[in-house]
């Protein structure tokens, strides 16, 4: 175990490290200068050391520290220890302790109330694991490291084309993103156009195709309602899709929420119904913008979405919603900043929407659906590989024998 002690001088400014579960390995904490911490004896650590948590090691909560946190300190609740690379890969007593099955064992090596449980360091010592020799430890490792290698690099491909995407969409609309419209250029703006008087103007949207309001697109615009939660018999056994905003952002369109209401709860008027076809935006809380549109014949929500019935002669439901999807900075621009941040009625009315001709439409919706399922396979091909790497391991340490 490393003993390498600091005292804590109110003057000088530290980086502290923490380490995150299930593998995710040593990262930065925050840098604060010594005045403001309170724990003044602390440890430096050093790269290339073995670093774990006592409260998060049953979760996997152990890691080697990087060369760029060199120097770094911890408080007593990060154990640091130097690896005797004589005997053990550093690499490779991380993957062993961040598996399932130490990863349980550690779970029983721990005691305390349930939120701060801390891990008997003297148990984690003593446990015995598998151990290769080095050459084989080294392929092993190095067999694991080729895969998430793989896996980091479809994640990246994903999310570079993910930019495209709105990239894609910002061309092809002839717009023209916020930091782009510089302040200092001179711009005139007709007062018939102008909806409130202030420089929050959506209006000031450009498009090289005719905008208009929401409120000039739709047919209908109400939001959802919870019923009465004492009310088992509007929730027991019911069978129509109840949307919360946890709900919406994975897909377009939405055929399972995770809570259901009954028949009754519709009935007695105590939630509303959305239509297929519905476009549901979240208008309040943490995650406002999200949208996605109703797939089964009707469904309901919670009062933090609005459903909004859009005319289908002017525009079809891909694209509206791969606008709402694309441009929160236009959709939500409105929203209040209070502790919740709230999208209402009259801001989302107001939202403006660029309006090429159907087939237009058709055509862009078509591309970014192209474009989106790329994406989707570069993220699941990542997920697997990275799935792989960690079951393969697992396979050549914990495989029974013969």
């Amino acid at each position: 175990k490393s003993r390498l002690k600091i005292l804590i001088e109110d003057d000088k400014t530290y980086q502290r490290v923490t380490v995150k579960i299930n593998n995710n390995g040593v990262v930065p904490r925050d840098t604060e200068i010594g005045k403001n911490i309170g724990t003044k004896q602390q440890y430096i650590v050093k790269t290339g050391q073995f670093l774990m948590s006592k409260i998060d090691a049953r979760n996997g909560a152990f890691g080697l520290v990087p060369e760029k946190l060199d120097g770094a300190i911890v408080t007593n609740d990060f154990p640091v220890f130097d690896v005797d690379t004589s005997v053990i890969n550093p690499e490779f007593l991380v993957l062993i302790t961040t598996t399932k099955e130490f990863i349980q064992f550690a779970q029983s090596c721990s005691s305390g109330t349930t939120n701060r449980q801390r891990i008997d360091i003297d148990m984690f010592l003593n446990v015995k694991i598998p151990l290769p020799s080095l050459p084989e430890q080294n392929r092993i490792v190095e067999a694991y490291n080729e895969k998430i290698k793989l896996s980091e690099k479809q994640e990246i491909k994903a999310k570079k084309l993910e930019e495209g995407i709105v990239e894609y969409l910002y061309s092809e609309l002839g717009c023209k993103k916020e930091n782009e419209l510089s302040q200092n250029k001179f711009r005139t703006i007709s007062y018939s156009k102008l909806t409130r008087w202030d420089f929050k103007d959506t209006s000031t949207f450009i498009s090289k195709y005719p905008t208009k309001k929401v409120r000039e697109l739709i047919k209908l615009i109400s939001t959802g309602t919870t019923p009465p939660t004492n009310r088992k018999e509007y929730f027991d056994k019911g069978t129509i899709n109840f949307y919360t905003p946890a709900d919406l952002g994975q897909s377009m369109f939405l055929n399972n929420a995770e809570r259901r209401v009954t028949k009754l709860a519709i009935e007695d008027k105590k939630t509303r119904k959305f239509e297929k076809g519905t476009l549901l935006f979240v208008g309040i809380g943490s995650t406002v913008g999200k949208v996605g549109i109703v797939n089964n014949d009707f469904a309901t929500s919670n009062q933090q979405i609005t459903g909004l019935v859009f005319n289908t002669d002017i525009l079809i439901l891909e694209f509206v919603y791969y606008f709402f999807e694309y441009f929160k900075n236009i959709t939500t621009k409105e929203k209040t900043q209070a502790t919740i941040p709230i999208v209402n009625q009259d801001k989302i009315l107001n939202i403006p929407i660029p309006i090429p001709d159907i087939n237009e439409q058709k055509r862009l919706s078509d591309e970014i659906t192209r474009k989106k399922n790329i994406v989707t396979k570069f993220y699941e091909d990542s997920i697997r590989n990275r799935q792989t790497a960690i079951q393969e391991f697992e396979n050549e340490i914990f495989k029974p024998c013969n």
